[in-house]
C-alpha cells in the first residue's frame, strides 16, 4: 500500500531514531513535522548541539519542533493543528501524555529495541547483552500511557552474538527496526494490523545507563563482567582502577584462573589476566587516563611494570 499520502509526524532524538527517519524518507514518506529534544550542550566546549534527528530533518528541509514538554496545552494544540494521521515515535525521550496519544487518527506507534515485554525502559540493548540473553530484536507497538506497555503490532528478532557490543547490536537493530516500522505503517493504514496485548508478568525493566553502573567489581564472576564490558561499549565503558586512577576496559575474554579478586595473574602482549570472583578475565583493550583506547599489545612495552603479576586492580571508582 502507498503510505506516502499519510500525514505522519515523526518524533525521535538519537542516531537510532535518525535511522528510522531516513528509512521513511527513502520510502517516499515525508513527515509533515519532526519532533526532537531541545538542543543540548555537548563536547568539551559544552556548545549547544542539534540531535542526529534534527540534523537529518534540517538536511531535508522538514519542519522541526523542539518543545521542552508535551504536557503543555500550547504544545498539544500545535501538534493537533498538524492534523496527523499517525505519529511515529523512536527514542524520543519525552513522555507522551494521553492527550497527545489521542491526537493522530491512527494513534502513535513506537519502535522499541527489545522483544517486549522483555526489557521495557531506557537501555534495552545494553541490558540484554549484560543479562546474557540469546536474542533480542525490535518491537513496534501501539503506544499507550504506560512505559512500553502498549499492544505489540510487529516483532523482528536477531541473535545476540558472543562478540556483540552495545554498539554493534545497536547498529544491527537500527537496520532491522525501520523495515518493521514501514511494514507496521502499511498494515495500520490498510486496517490489517491488530495489536497483541503484552503479558505484564514477563516484563523486565532496562534501567537507564549511568557511569556508576559500569564500575567493575572483581568479586563478580568473570562471565558476568565480560558481558558487562561488551554491553557498555561504546558507552559508558566499564571501568576499574589502577593505582587509584580510572582504567577503562573496552574488551576482555574469559579464561581459567584463580586468585584474590582483582589480582593480576599474568601479563603478556595478549593482555592482562585478572582474577575474578569466579574465573578470570584477560583484558585485551584498555584506556589509561588521558589516553585513547589501545590493544594491550600496544601498551605492553611501556606499561608491563604497572601490570606485572602480583599487582592488583581495584574496583571501579
Amino acid at each position: 500500500m502507498d503510505i506516502s499520502a499519510l500525514r505522519i509526524v515523526f518524533a525521535g532524538t538519537p542516531d537510532f531514531a535518525a535511522a528510522h527517519l531516513q528509512a521513511l524518507l527513502d520510502a517516499g514518506v515525508t513527515p509533515v513535522a519532526v519532533y526532537t529534544q531541545p538542543d543540548r550542550p555537548a563536547g568539551r566546549g559544552q556548545k549547544l548541539a542539534a540531535s542526529p534527528v534534527k540534523q537529518l530533518a534540517l538536511a531535508h528541509g522538514l519542519p522541526i519542533h523542539q518543545p521542552i514538554t508535551l504536557r503543555d496545552a500550547d504544545a498539544q494544540a500545535e501538534l493537533a493543528a498538524l492534523e496527523p494521521d499517525l505519529m511515529v515515535v523512536v527514542a524520543y525521550g519525552l513522555i507522551l501524555p494521553q492527550a497527545v496519544l489521542d491526537i493522530p487518527r491512527l494513534g502513535c506507534i513506537n519502535s522499541h529495541a527489545s522483544l517486549l515485554p522483555r526489557w521495557r525502559g531506557a537501555a534495552p540493548i545494553q541490558r540484554a547483552i549484560e543479562a546474557g540473553d540469546s536474542e533480542t530484536g525490535v518491537t513496534v507497538m501501539q503506544m499507550e500511557a504506560g512505559l512500553d506497555t502498549g499492544p505489540m503490532l510487529l516483532k523482528v528478532s536477531t541473535p545476540i552474538c558472543p562478540d556483540d557490543t552495545g554498539g554493534s547490536l545497536h547498529d544491527r537493530l537500527a537496520e532491522i527496526g525501520p523495515t518493521a516500522v514501514l511494514e507496521a505503517i502499511r498494515g495500520l493504514a490498510a486496517g490489517a494490523l491488530s495489536g497483541e496485548v503484552q503479558n505484564d508478568s514477563l516484563a523486565t525493566y532496562a534501567h537507564k545507563l549511568d557511569k556508576q553502573h559500569a564500575r567493575i567489581d572483581w568479586q563478580r564472576p568473570a562471565k558476568e563482567l565480560e558481558r558487562m564490558i561488551r554491553a557498555f561499549s561504546p558507552w559508558p565503558v566499564a571501568h576499574a582502577a589502577l593505582d587509584g586512577k580510572p582504567l577503562k576496559i573496552w574488551a576482555a575474554q574469559v579464561e581459567p584462573g584463580t586468585g584474590e579478586p582483582g589480582s593480576i595473574l599474568d601479563c603478556s602482549r595478549q593482555g592482562v589476566l585478572v582474577a575474578c570472583g569466579d574465573g578470570a578475565l584477560r583484558l585485551t583493550r584498555l584506556q589509561l587516563p588521558g589516553g585513547k583506547p589501545l590493544d594491550f599489545a600496544d601498551l605492553f612495552n611501556s606499561r608491563r611494570e604497572q601490570f606485572a603479576p602480583g599487582q592488583s586492580l581495584e574496583n571501579g571508582l
